[in-house]
């Protein structure tokens, strides 16, 4: 029984190996950003410097705001799937299921922004993305501290980091995640989840790997430098491109 018992566990690692390997190897992600809720107007520009992302790293990028597109067997052909400042209720419950299945065998998921405020009666999705939106104070200047800066999704930016934005509190943070990036709440008027204030973070989850950043509510960040190296290296590490350390 207990030679079974191995050759089970062994089967199954093989099998997680090979079906991470399969979605590695693909390159292709897909840029979701359907709205219930609030729409950002930084969310076209958002689309079109991933898709500058993908032609400069090789590669491709589709964008829909369909979510009949979640679909087991739709979604087999995506490395990734980038929620790009979605809002509210966007998934019905046969797609959620579909979705559920793309990461349990191996799919990738990067959260934007906005994807902290979505789908709160989803709990799967809430440990996907590592935390809900509460609230949040007026944009205004503040200070973000890098504090893993050996990452591909950090390795270019500062230590210390100012910047403009929009910066979000949170409530039920995943104490899985592993946090990139921290806001200093007396840098600015309004944060309220302490010390160490997540911003940016990334985790294994249920199979499949997920990657969040906060930033990315003005304009402005897609057209710069620092925030698009950082959120290609996310991409690619939930691509199963590149390790994340």
């Amino acid at each position: 029984m207990k030679f079974r018992h191995l050759i089970s566990c062994v089967l199954v690692v093989v099998a997680l190996l090979f079906s991470n390997a399969l979605y590695a190897q693909k390159k292709k992600v897909l840029v979701f950003s359907k709205t219930s809720g609030f729409y950002h107007k930084s969310i076209p520009l958002g689309i079109a410097a991933i898709q500058k992302l993908g032609a400069e790293n090789k590669f491709d990028v589709d964008s829909t705001t369909d979510s009949t597109r979640f679909t087991t067997a739709n979604l087999k052909q995506y490395a990734a799937v980038i929620f790009l400042s979605t809002t509210g209720n966007v998934l019905s419950d046969e797609e959620q299921k579909s979705f559920e299945q793309y990461i349990q065998s191996g799919g990738g998921f990067v959260g934007v922004h906005a994807a902290t405020d979505t789908e709160y009666d989803w709990p799967w999705y809430g440990k996907l993305v590592g935390a809900y939106f509460l609230k949040h104070p007026e944009q205004q200047v503040a200070t973000l501290k890098v504090i893993n800066r050996k990452t591909i999704a950090t390795r270019d930016l500062p230590a210390i980091w100012s910047r403009k934005d929009e910066w979000y509190n949170f409530k039920d943070i995943n104490p899985d995640i592993k946090v990139l990036i921290e806001i200093d709440e007396s840098t600015y008027k309004g944060g309220v989840n302490g010390t160490h204030h997540p911003m940016a973070w990334y985790h294994n989850y249920d199979g499949g790997r997920a990657f969040y950043t906060e930033l990315g509510h003005v304009d402005e960040s897609y057209s710069d430098p620092l925030y698009l190296k950082h959120l290609l290296g996310g991409i690619q590490y939930a691509m199963g491109r590149k390790a994340m350390e």
